[in-house]
């Protein structure tokens, strides 16, 4: 019996894993991704968007009564400290969900777990193989303002957050090349994939 890949899909922001999500995800691949599950932890009603009010005060809440995301990535993305709070709170929770989504797919040949903050949160121990999407940076700043409508400053902050992509490449078993065009990408993809 062949082993089970569980591909672990990283990158720095707006680096391109998402379009390399999509691209694995038309070849009918499950995709767990983090970010959803960060997402759900602050839902409304959560334990974790309690925990966030609490500290942050209604000044966080939208109006339908959701975490306001943007006010609340000025706030982390501002202050290490309110950062690693806040991915104290919610990385334990994204490593659970991501744990009950692989004993629930353990039959499956290949699942992709999409997760910016891999070796960050440690979660590169649920992988057998560690793709990085890559890119220059100038790339990603780019990218990432003219994607999220941000300044330089903000979107340097933003990168500033995660590990840079050089340390990742060290660590990462295949390494795509966001460089060019789409076009090259889904190659890329479409050869690591059928290694």
């Amino acid at each position: 019996m062949v082993a089970a890949r569980r591909i672990g899909l990283t990158g720095g922001i707006a680096s391109g894993k998402s379009s390399v999500g999509r691209l694995l995800a038309a070849r009918g691949l499950p995709l767990l991704d983090a970010d959803v599950y960060a997402r759900e932890a602050l839902a409304p009603g959560s334990p974790g968007a309690g925990a966030v009010l609490e500290r942050y005060g209604d000044g966080i809440r939208a109006p339908g009564g959701e975490i306001d995301r943007a006010a609340l990535g000025q706030i982390v993305f501002g202050d290490g400290a309110e950062r690693r709070w806040l991915e104290q709170l919610l990385h334990p929770v994204v490593r659970a969900c991501f744990k009950t989504k692989l004993q629930e797919l353990a039959a499956e040949p290949v699942v992709v777990l999409v997760v910016p903050l891999l070796f960050e949160a440690g979660l590169e121990t649920l992988c057998s193989e560690v793709w990085l999407v890559d890119c220059d940076e100038s790339q990603q700043l780019q990218r990432l303002m003219a994607r999220d409508g941000l300044g330089e400053a903000d979107a340097r902050a933003r990168i500033a957050a995660q590990w840079p992509l050089a340390r990742k490449r060290q660590l990462a078993d295949v390494v795509l090349n966001n460089r060019g065009e789409p076009e090259q990408l889904a190659t890329e993809v479409e050869q690591v994939l059928s290694r």
